[in-house]
């Protein structure tokens, strides 16, 4: 499946918020943790558009990425893609161009305990920092 990345807008937060609810929810709801309302607004008061890249797959929006500078390293954040895209390995050829740039320190991010993606980040170097009852905190170094 044939992708790129475009800049985000301001106009692109209201269907990334809803590809995360649709994404994350599972995962949510099998951690007890599932509301309609926040999952949405967690990410609407967050979008960064300047950080916010929209992955286009086949000429469509189909997914997200964020890269964010901190004083801790970089970190990769709100990396969705819808679920008629996942699968393919458009996921993997993402995570490995992100990687593959250039960034101040180690990247970081946060997955959901028990979700499906911690493999692919662990495949990609991503080792455990710490966790939650809710999060697992990895990192890879530089």
């Amino acid at each position: 499946m044939p992708w790129t990345t475009r800049p985000s807008t301001p106009d692109d937060a209201t269907w990334i918020a809803e590809l995360r609810a649709v994404v994350l929810r599972p995962d949510l709801e099998r951690l007890g943790r599932y509301d309609e309302v926040r999952i949405r607004q967690r990410f609407l008061d967050a979008f960064d558009p300047a950080l916010t890249r929209v992955i286009v797959v086949d000429g469509a929006d189909a997914g997200s990425v964020v890269v964010r500078p901190a004083h801790d390293g970089t970190w990769l954040e709100h990396f969705y893609l819808d679920e008629g895209v996942q699968g393919h390995g458009v996921g993997t050829q993402i995570l490995q161009s992100v990687l593959a740039e250039r960034h101040p320190g180690p990247w970081r991010l946060n997955v959901l305990q028990g979700s499906p993606a911690r493999r692919l980040y662990e495949r990609h170097g991503f080792t455990l920092d710490s966790e939650d009852e809710v999060d697992v905190f990895l990192v890879r170094g530089d």
